[in-house]
């Protein structure tokens, strides 16, 4: 378990609350607490059922500390529907694994999975079906200044074989908005006949609590936390209109940096 960073994600909302019921279980819920803000935790709350079950309804995201059988047995009686009931996870003690248990798509409890994961450096377990929709992939570079387009390249394959897709996969490439005019990205997405699109600083940082690392000299130079993995996120988002999600983090290389992610659609072709 390893809690460093702020996480400021939509669901952490003032109103978010954690849940443990074991002293160790105590122990992740301090931390994640002083990182997830506005958020608190309740240690043995009693009645538990009674106190659990209010909390639900009144439509507060929950993160439990405990068995997921605990949970589900205490909430069966009050759920609802994927549509309204709010976001609940369930983290086992050493933070290895987070269970995303309600509401995974329409709640965000996925995203969120994903995220809180990101700190304890364990695992999201995701495990609702999409299964009726199509994954749409955008990569995002970075580069230094008159960066190759063999270089660039070279890294985008590189990272495509590391997630088994192709060229044919990838619904285009985005970058910076100061980088509209960088030859080797231009020539690169010609060659490939991928659109090229770039965002501006304002819309990159709109998915600063998904990144996997968050660069203050990045930050000082552009005026985002990282390039390849917000462009990747924020083309994607566009794309479908849905929420997208890192499937490759950002690749390095002296010269240049790429990140892919995957968002969702049911619309056939996207």
């Amino acid at each position: 378990m390893l809690i460093d960073p702020v996480l400021t994600d939509a669901n952490n909302k003032p109103d978010t609350l954690i849940i443990a019921l074991t002293e160790a279980g105590e122990a992740l819920a301090r931390c994640l607490q002083q990182s997830l803000p506005g958020s608190e935790y309740w240690y043995k709350p009693q009645p538990f059922a009674q106190c659990v079950q209010q909390a639900f309804i009144s439509g507060r995201p929950l993160v439990f500390i405990c068995a997921t059988g605990i949970v589900m047995r205490t909430l069966a009686p009050v759920l609802v529907s994927k549509r309204e009931d709010p976001p609940v996870l369930v983290i086992d003690e050493q933070g290895r694994y987070v269970v995303s248990l309600l509401s995974g798509h329409e709640g965000g409890a996925n995203e969120w999975a994903a995220a809180i994961a990101r700190l304890t450096k364990g695992e999201a377990v995701i495990t609702s079906s999409r299964s009726y929709l199509n994954p749409v992939y955008t990569v995002g570079m970075g580069c230094e200044r008159h960066c190759p387009e063999a270089h660039l390249q070279s890294l985008l394959f590189e990272c495509l074989d590391q997630v088994k897709l192709g060229v044919e996969h990838i619904s285009g490439i985005a970058s910076i908005d100061i980088k509209a005019d960088e030859y080797g990205l231009i020539s690169l997405c010609k060659t490939l006949n991928k659109p090229f699109v770039t965002f501006s600083p304002d819309e990159l940082s709109t998915v600063d609590h998904q990144l996997s690392v968050r660069s203050e000299y990045v930050f000082r130079t552009v005026g985002v936390y990282g390039v390849a993995e917000s462009a990747a996120l924020v083309a994607a988002a566009q794309t479908t209109g849905q929420v997208a999600e890192l499937l490759l983090c950002k690749q390095k290389t002296a010269r240049a940096t790429c990140a892919i992610a995957r968002s969702y659609t049911d619309e056939v072709g996207t």
